[in-house]
């Protein structure tokens, strides 16, 4: 088998920032470097017309049985807007192979990570190197680029850094596991069907919103410069902001988190001029700005933005990520649809401050909106139902939760946060009010992967629900064992000078008895947390043997810990170790972004797998999907948009059938798919 093993150098005026497709649209390839099999690298100079690269260049991607190149995506549209097309199904990626596996996506990252040799890793001044010759020198320098012709002995050291990046990148390859590759390729190349497709933008709404927000920041520094005497020339002064409301008023604010601002706005005693002043700042501080800037410079010309995901991305789970527009994480409309709908119309019009006085929340609330469908098309979506709390009982085998939601899906029982409620306080479905199903919820979001009071707290401010509130409310029906038990263990946290005094000892005692309460219905997943922790140590402790906790499978093989899934996809924990009794792993910190020993344990492995399950199945299914016409144009944690003919053959309740299929490893776990169909994209 021929492989082949290639890296492109280029040069672009647009910034790769704008997206891998915006700027390979663009881009001219000045090095081709690559290698066979085992054989020297070498490196093609496409700048020397004399030596005729593009056919040596065609007869080594036809040639090739398999083409390896990391971050291929780059590699394989700047070779196809450059005219040199080749077959998706022959490609390999070394980065999505290191994210398989729950390694880094650099390169030069994962030569240190792996003990590549010096003289193979990434030379030090390359990125000096693809300063000069792979970007424009700027203004500021006598000439709009360099080339080997004005930098003869820089081009000479250019051409070498890429044949070392070639060298990189097959010792890299070689250095890593491929457990996870046999079932992760036809993934991964519908994942790139996906992204070469890319979605329909609506344009016209992207640049109305920018021109509406230029003006509303504006608007907004001067109403703050008044408000503040211009001690404050923009409320996004956090540090200035601070200072103005203690020095005047006071008030000494922790922090500027929306939730904090929010609290303190509906202070029934906070004076009147400070929420003004909190208000402006929650306004000039949305986010949304950034997303509709990345919309308007990374949508390609013909009107479609691509790219957008990244396989694997999400360390460990395997999830996708979101790149360029970060779909994952679009903010959650706080307007109804009828008005989102208004306002976007009134933006295009550019008369939305007619109809709202929020202009960041109308733009914020319409960014959804801007994926749109194109014409003689309409947007099919559909999402899984509860599908990690589904995951977590057929996992745990909790029987009397998987009738729940068997009978829940044949609209013969009760909605699951119900009977979350009513099971934990022994109270008929039927009688849980309102209030009573958000706490249930609470307990379902927060609990599943072994929880306590932070976790509570955290999804219960989320929802809005009012800790010291619910103690009064629920105080005389909690059991009174449970609730001598939280009053022992918050006297142990006291002790220990593990709790804050952030909340009312009544409310701790609380919302740690509805944890206990929780745990006492679901004992079967409360069983599964240890029991895959003590396979996890045990494996640790003795390499080569497996040992099992429920459907799943867990060995060490060498410094790597796998957790074998169902699906037959392995989690990866690097460099695993027990240290100070604690189960430890090399990974990405999020917060440092550095590569270090972290910390797990028995409910973040349980999460991890949830989650990592609940991406088998939508990728499992994704297949029959795109073939049955529904095009994926994109998918957003467990939800796919697909593109589909405006007729009544394509309908979400179809596309729900095909998303909530049991896959053949899952045949009795209950799945359960909605959706909706319409013009734009939006919040179900």
């Amino acid at each position: 088998m021929n492989i082949l093993y290639l890296d492109l150098e280029t040069f672009s005026e647009t910034p790769i920032k704008h997206g891998t497709y915006k700027y390979a649209a663009d881009a001219e390839i000045l090095l081709f470097a690559y290698a066979w099999n085992d054989e020297p690298a070498k490196v093609i100079d496409v700048t020397n017309a004399d030596t005729y690269p593009h056919g040596q260049i065609a007869k080594l991607l036809i040639n090739a049985d398999i083409i390896v190149a990391h971050n291929s995506m780059f590699d394989r549209n700047v070779l196809h807007y450059n005219e040199w097309e080749t077959d998706l199904s022959k490609w390999r990626d070394t980065m999505i192979k290191a994210y398989s596996h729950s390694l880094v996506g650099s390169l030069g990252n994962l030569c240190t990570i792996l003990g590549v040799e010096a003289d193979q890793a990434k030379d030090k001044d390359g990125k000096k190197l693809i300063q000069l010759f792979c970007k424009p020198l700027g203004k500021h320098r006598n000439l709009d680029r360099a080339t080997k012709d004005t930098h003869p002995t820089e081009w000479a050291k250019f051409v070498e850094y890429a044949r070392l990046d070639v060298e990189a990148m097959r010792a890299v390859d070689k250095a890593m596991p491929d457990w996870n590759m046999a079932s992760e390729i036809p993934h991964w190349h519908l994942d790139q069907i996906i992204n070469d497709r890319g979605f329909k933008v609506d344009t016209e709404l992207v640049d109305a919103a920018l021109i509406a927000i230029d003006i509303e920041k504006v608007r907004l520094a001067e109403q703050a410069q008044d408000m503040t005497g211009g001690a404050v020339e923009s409320a996004t002064q956090r540090a200035a902001l601070l200072e103005f409301i203690l020095k005047e008023y006071g008030i000494d604010l922790p922090d500027m988190q929306k939730s904090t601002l929010e609290r303190r706005i509906n202070d029934p005693d906070l004076p009147s001029a400070v929420k003004d002043l909190l208000n402006n700042r929650l306004q000039a501080s949305t986010t949304s700005t950034s997303k509709y800037q990345a919309l308007a410079r990374s949508t390609n010309s013909d009107g479609r933005l691509r790219g957008t995901l990244q396989f694997a991305g999400a360390a460990r789970t395997g999830r996708w990520a979101g790149r360029t527009f970060q779909p994952q994480n679009l903010p959650r409309p706080t307007m109804h649809d009828d008005a989102i709908n208004a306002g976007i119309e009134a933006l295009k019009h550019g008369c939305a401050e007619f109809i709202t006085d929020n202009i960041m929340e109308l733009t914020s609330s319409a960014l959804r909106g801007c994926i749109i469908a194109p014409e003689g098309k309409k947007l099919v979506v559909s999402d899984l139902s509860n599908i990690e709390g589904r995951a977590q009982a057929w996992l745990a085998d909790e029987t009397w939760k998987l009738k729940a939601f068997a009978d829940f899906d044949k609209g013969q029982g009760f909605d699951l946060y119900k009977l979350a409620y009513a099971k934990s306080f022994g109270v008929s479905p039927k009688a849980v009010t309102k209030d009573q199903r958000q706490i249930g919820k609470v307990q379902e979001l927060a609990l599943g992967y072994g929880g306590g009071v932070g976790a509570f707290t955290t999804f219960a401010t989320a929802y809005g629900i009012d800790l010291d509130q619910l103690a009064d409310d629920a105080w005389d029906t909690l059991p009174a064992q449970e609730v001598e038990a939280s009053r022992s263990w918050l006297a142990v946290r006291k002790k220990d000078k593990e709790y804050e005094h952030t909340m009312r000892d009544k409310a701790f005692i609380t919302c740690d008895t509805l944890k206990r309460m929780w745990r006492n219905a679901h004992s079967n997943i409360n069983q599964l947390w240890y029991d895959l922790e003590n396979a996890c140590r045990n494996a640790i402790n003795a390499e080569g043997q497996t040992f099992r906790a429920g459907k799943l499978a867990i060995r060490r093989d060498g410094t790597w810990l796998r957790i074998r899934l169902p699906s037959g996809r392995y989690l990866c924990y690097p460099n695993i170790r027990i240290k100070d009794d604690t189960i430890q792993y090399q990974g990405m910190n999020q917060y440092t972004r550095k590569w270090q020993y972290l910390s797990t344990y028995s409910g973040k492995l349980f999460e991890n797998i949830c989650q990592a399950m609940s991406r088998d199945i939508l990728a499992h299914n994704m297949h029959t999907i795109d073939k049955a016409g529904y095009k994926i144009v994109l998918t957003v944690h467990d939800e796919v948009i697909c593109e589909a003919p405006d007729t009544d053959d394509f309908s979400h309740e179809h596309l729900s059938e095909l998303l909530a299929a049991n896959p053949p490893w899952a045949k009795d776990m209950p799945l359960a798919a909605g959706g909706f169909e319409d013009y734009r994209y939006k919040k179900d």
